[in-house]
């Protein structure tokens, strides 16, 4: 799990991230961010009911998500507030290592 210090605490810092954020859109999963001056990163995963009724499922999206994070955290320099969105619900089957690689290239790109 990624440590609470890299995650959101309040709606303030995701209203701004959704507000002022530069959107990556892949076909199942986008990255939203914008630059920071806290000198740490911040992430967050959002999943709606559309995707997954049940919370179970939407959690398991969610951890799933923020443990290919925490995997990508040393490679990612750069200090920004980041919101996943999740668009398929093929995320909670998916394995691992394409999960790993879709966050990495989204973050890749957010680097340029």
């Amino acid at each position: 799990m990624l440590a609470k210090k890299y995650r959101f605490h309040s709606r303030g810092g995701v209203r701004h991230t959704y507000q002022k954020g530069k959107t990556i859109r892949s076909p199942k999963l986008s990255l939203i961010y914008v630059a920071n001056d806290r000198g740490f990163q911040r992430f967050g995963v959002v999943v709606s009911k559309k995707i997954e009724k049940t919370a179970v499922k939407r959690n398991r999206i969610r951890r799933r998500i923020y443990e290919a994070v925490r995997a990508e955290l040393p490679s990612y320099p750069v200090k920004n507030d980041c919101l996943f969105v999740v668009y398929s619900k093929d995320l909670l089957t998916m394995p691992h290592a394409e999960l790993c690689a879709l966050v990495h290239s989204l973050l890749a790109q957010s680097m340029v």
